[in-house]
């Protein structure tokens, strides 16, 4: 089945899709965020095939989410690190997370806790309005068009 390019849609939600919505580009951004940075450590870690690798990490790099460093010249190698849009992708992988533990964790609990090292808790992640702080609930929140495009939070 042949999908369906959302990248210019009008929509942020379509447009993060085309690029995050896939699932080996969001888990090579996660291994990304663990600090995984060569090609032979994705692969080992993920298990994928070196050609879905090889044509993931081109798109993730021609999208701008990871730059191609070389750490060695003879032979040529470089390794993958994780841009400022890379590393921003972050704060969707603590909400997936944070949606797991809730509703895929089995009778064992969840296989993996986040740390915050910056208070020293053990934490989830909390989606809260950018005005009042309060609680993201579908119910309380709706969408409209924006009489001219503005930019993100972030430029």
């Amino acid at each position: 089945m042949k999908r369906i390019d959302t990248s210019a849609w009008p929509c942020n939600i379509a447009r993060s899709a085309s690029v995050l919505g896939d699932h080996w580009n969001i888990l090579l951004i996660r291994q990304g965020c663990l600090g995984i940075r060569r090609y032979e450590d994705f692969q080992r870690t993920l298990g994928i095939g070196r050609n879905m690798l090889s044509m993931r990490l081109n798109g993730l790099v021609d999208q701008g989410i990871f730059e191609r460093v070389e750490y060695q010249t003879r032979p040529a190698r470089s390794e993958y690190r994780l841009t400022d849009k890379g590393r921003d992708a972050y704060t969707v992988l603590a909400a997936m997370d944070a949606w797991g533990r809730r509703w895929l964790a089995g009778p064992e609990g969840t296989p993996v806790l986040l740390h915050h090292r910056t208070c020293g808790h053990d934490m989830h992640a909390v989606v809260v309005c950018s005005e009042c702080s309060g609680p993201l609930e579908v119910r309380q929140v709706s969408a409209r068009a924006a009489r001219t495009p503005r930019r993100g939070p972030r430029g």
